[in-house]
């Protein structure tokens, strides 16, 4: 039997993280950053208005309250030659090119809002209201560091210093395939010894929260030609593949004697809980990583927590492979198997400033799946931990903190 580490071990000695790819903006988001990006130029790249005001000399506002004529406007965009000579002031937008001459821009709401001329009711020092050529952003500073994970702000500042595409390591695109004679689509009729495919549904979607382009396949049946097919189209256009098994001998048999066709893959008893049977190796002519996961609902999303998620985040090339992990006092006694690290679901929350663990009840399958945002981690030596002993917790989710 393979403990959990080695098994984690294996899988990420051979799932390394995507070759880097130039991709527009918008596809870089998601993705982690492979190159620094340097600015180019000042941001912004001119002295310009902060806000909507007038620009003025400062020793011309000194005994504010004042009355100074207005000799023009100036709007955002635009390369006006005005210019603001002693005793006069500019109209001028928030973000306009401020007028050679001024060093002040007053804002609006000191004013009277006068267009011919304009009086002015407090003074300002130099250099008030206005954006400085280079404030936000220097030129050849270095912006965004390779490895940063692109979100929308880090999208707007690649944008506001010129860059139209950057390298990145993509996003991994996972194919996920349900296999079973008793499967039926979500939303059909259920017949006898029938149910709804719901692990394809839940794989995808954590394939997707972790960072990947997922791809669901239809419901595959027990019949090795037609799942050896399948699997043969979808390598073109996935870098990883998830299988989930049917309960079934005759599902498992089928999985495993496809996947020994396409490549080498090997099928590990590992001591946990639950989930012990579990598949890993490479397939088709690129080497691509596949996993097979068991197929019960509770298996099959805790062994892709432990193992399909840390290989996903592998590929993206972040450092952070794992959910993050606190210490937290149990509500009530955990029990785990022999020799077995049991993933027990959970409730995380906490109370008096301490985190509080509460496991769902067992009997509660699948539904206890949506009703907790932990995973209470019970060592393989141990088999009981009772109620208000410390145990450590892996965070599956913020909701409820």
């Amino acid at each position: 039997m393979r403990s959990v580490d080695d098994h984690l071990a294996e899988i990420l000695s051979v799932v390394q993280p995507l070759a880097p790819l130039e991709v527009g903006l918008l596809d870089a988001h998601g993705c982690v950053l492979a190159e620094d990006v340097v600015a180019t130029g000042p941001v912004p790249p001119y002295h310009a208005a902060a806000v909507d005001g007038y620009a003025i000399r400062t020793p011309d506002v000194a005994q504010a309250p004042v009355v100074l004529p207005v000799v023009g406007d100036v709007v955002a965009g635009t390369a006006s030659p005005l210019s603001v000579q002693p005793g006069l002031s500019v109209r001028i937008n928030a973000g306009a090119l401020l007028p050679q001459g001024a060093d002040a821009v007053v804002p609006t709401r000191w004013t009277d809002g006068g267009v011919a001329q304009v009086r002015i009711d407090r003074c300002v020092e130099a250099g008030y209201g206005i954006s400085a050529a280079g404030a936000d952003v220097a030129a050849g500073e270095v912006v965004l560091a390779t490895g940063t994970h692109l979100g929308a702000p880090q999208i707007g500042l690649a944008a506001g210093v010129g860059r139209a595409r950057l390298v990145v390591r993509p996003r991994p695109r996972v194919v996920v395939l349900s296999t079973g004679n008793e499967l039926v689509e979500p939303g059909t009729p259920v017949g006898p010894g029938q149910h709804p495919d719901a692990n394809s549904l839940a794989l995808t979607t954590a394939c997707l929260e972790a960072g990947a382009i997922a791809y669901r396949v239809g419901i595959i049946r027990d019949d090795t030609r037609s799942l050896h097919d399948t699997l043969e189209d979808q390598l073109v256009r996935a870098d990883l593949l998830v299988l989930s098994a049917g309960v079934s001998a005759a599902s498992y048999d089928a999985v495993r004697e496809v996947l020994a066709r396409l490549g080498n893959v090997a099928f590990q008893d590992v001591a946990m809980a639950p989930g012990t049977m579990h598949g890993f190796g490479t397939i088709g002519p690129d080497s691509t990583p596949v996993f097979g996961l068991p197929g019960d609902a509770v298996g099959a999303q805790v062994s892709f927590e432990a193992f399909v998620r840390p290989a996903l985040r592998r590929m993206l090339g972040v450092p952070h492979l794992t959910r993050p992990v606190v210490s937290a006092r149990t509500a009530a006694e955990l029990t785990s198997p022999a020799g077995r690290r049991s993933f027990v679901r959970a409730w995380l929350e906490v109370k008096d400033g301490a985190y509080v663990v509460t496991p769902v009840p067992s009997a509660s399958i699948v539904a206890g799946l949506s009703r907790a945002n932990a995973l209470a981690v019970v060592p393989e030596s141990v088999e009981v931990v009772t109620a208000g002993s410390a145990v450590q917790v892996v965070m599956l989710e913020r909701r409820g903190l």
